[in-house]
């Protein structure tokens, strides 16, 4: 097995982290520390778990916050959950966890008040972020791995879940109600589910979206930005990026990700999933270098005239630069654009940009991607496996989640009790259109495989971009690599490894649906 690197996008920010609430802790919140010797009430911990507490000084003052609640507490799972039975059936055991090895400090911390409601410690077991895949790899096939629970890239779901390496979720998710039906339905079945059983939380919700800079466009529309109309399809944005690609010396009109790999294949998957283009057909064949496919290339083809210098080298960390930093005047990426944008210490475009509805192609759909972000799951060969799923369900709750999002940390919520809260919606710009459009959204297949699969698509991608070869010739040449890929998984040998009419609910939620808009 090659060595694939973590494909993070938060690992180049000095304040990321690997969990929820400890990203908040090297984002340089001060979670509280709670002693492990004797429990206290769990109310009374759980108080301390709060705006006041978790959400960075300097946010809570930027935007006024009262302390009200970002989220639901009829939905945040750690406020309905019983401790009192957590800790009669499970206090005195011990979760390992796997963690990348530059977040084991804060995760420690930030784990403290889960020592605290349940009584199970959390022995932390550090793997270098470099080498995640390959030494999870390594122990799952060893049939003793050292960790019980783990969080990682969600396309890997398939690599693992495939083989049986995880555990099942399902009766644990019953017993303890964790809030499923409140997940959007893309998170739950594509960063969840795999073979129609549970093996995964969601964890870090991604949705890519188009931002915009306000004041750029208001000169070139003579008005305010509509959200739905001023740009409606990629058509024209492909016209407005050259309008504001000559508006001011600097500036370019259009940011997106071009860099070789699964960067390319995101922003491919991106517009394409607008024509309608979907990757397979139902025997797993790939389909995607047909029209629908060629109408998302030639799109990029046509933006990248108009797109900053180094756009065919840039993965996120180039991307967020340029975008927070003034260099474009239009952006394709992560929501995380939006919201980390509204903070004065990471954006020089505060208050001058706004997040629109995923522009259409003429014979398409709406149908904004979410593809990347990660899961939390329980090995199968975990010692301590409920208590490992009950680690992982403080980690992901909606309350913790919602102050990630305030804190514009990069990980993001999945919940609609989150995304609909009126509060929250004031410390994230995106978020209204964000959660509206996940009720459309579309996703790529978890596969086994489907990393090398992002990748061998990308790489032709940015060879067309360059101008290497055609648009067709790169999808053509993907088409026949990712059939490789399939087969070497397991595909077209007449039991393949993935149910298609399992995994086809959650490649696109939207059929059928009311726009909203």
């Amino acid at each position: 097995m090659s060595k694939l690197i973590k494909p993070t996008r938060r690992s180049f920010l000095k304040t990321s982290a690997a969990l929820g609430a400890t990203s908040a802790i090297s984002s340089g919140l001060a979670i509280p520390a709670m002693a492990g010797s004797h429990l206290k009430d769990p109310s009374t911990i759980l108080n301390d778990i709060s705006v006041a507490k978790y959400v960075r000084q300097d946010y809570q003052d930027l935007y006024k916050m009262s302390g009200e609640p970002l989220w639901d507490p009829n939905k945040d799972w750690i406020r309905t959950v019983d401790w009192d039975q957590v800790r009669q059936e499970l206090s005195g055991t011990t979760v390992r966890f796997a963690v990348g090895a530059a977040d084991a400090e804060s995760a420690k911390a930030g784990l403290a008040p889960f020592e605290a409601l349940s009584g199970i410690t959390v022995e932390l077991v550090p793997i270098p972020d470099d080498s995640m895949y390959d030494k999870v790899l390594a122990e799952f096939i060893s049939g003793n791995a050292s960790f019980d629970a783990l969080q990682f890239f969600s396309p890997w779901l398939g690599d693992f879940a495939a083989p049986g390496f995880l555990h099942e979720l399902d009766d644990f998710a019953e017993k303890w109600a964790l809030p499923l039906d409140d997940f959007y339905d893309t998170y739950s079945m594509n960063y969840g589910f795999f073979n129609g059983k549970m093996y995964g939380i969601p964890f870090d919700c991604d949705i890519q979206m188009v931002h915009v800079r306000k004041g750029y466009m208001e000169q070139i529309l003579g008005g305010e930005v509509d959200v739905v109309n001023s740009i409606p399809t990629y058509d024209e944005l492909i016209r407005v990026s050259g309008e504001l690609n000559r508006i001011e010396p600097g500036v370019s009109g259009v940011g997106m990700m071009a860099a070789p790999g699964f960067w390319s294949t995101y922003t491919w998957e991106h517009i394409s999933a607008q024509a309608g283009m979907m990757l397979f057909d139902d025997n797993w064949e790939p389909i995607f270098n047909g029209d629908e496919g060629m109408k998302g290339l030639d799109t990029i083809l046509q933006l990248a005239k108009n797109a900053n210098e180094g756009h065919a080298g840039a993965g996120w960390p180039e991307n967020r630069a340029a975008w927070l930093g003034g260099q474009v005047a239009t952006n394709i990426s992560w929501q995380d654009s939006g919201t980390q944008a509204m903070r004065p210490d990471q954006s020089q475009i505060v208050d001058d940009f706004v997040t629109i509805y995923e522009p259409r192609i003429e014979g398409g759909r709406f149908a904004p991607p979410n593809i990347a972000g990660s899961t939390s799951c329980v090995a199968a060969s975990a010692q301590n496996a409920e208590g490992a799923f009950l680690m992982l369900g403080f980690l992901t709750t909606a309350s913790i989640m919602a102050m990630n999002e305030a804190n514009a940390n990069g990980v993001a919520p999945g919940y609609r009790s989150v995304l609909t809260n009126e509060e929250l919606r004031k410390v994230s710009q995106p978020a209204k259109i964000w959660g509206e459009s996940l009720e459309h959204a579309w996703c790529s297949p978890r596969l086994p495989g489907a990393f090398p699969i992002e990748q061998a698509i990308g790489n032709e991608i940015n060879r067309a971009v360059v101008g290497q070869i055609t648009g067709q010739e790169a999808l053509d040449n993907a088409a026949a690599a990712v059939r490789t890929i399939m087969s070497e998984n397991g595909f077209y040998q007449g039991n393949d490894p993935v149910d298609y009419a399992a995994a086809e609910p959650g490649l696109y939620v939207g059929e059928g649906k009311p726009l909203p808009f």
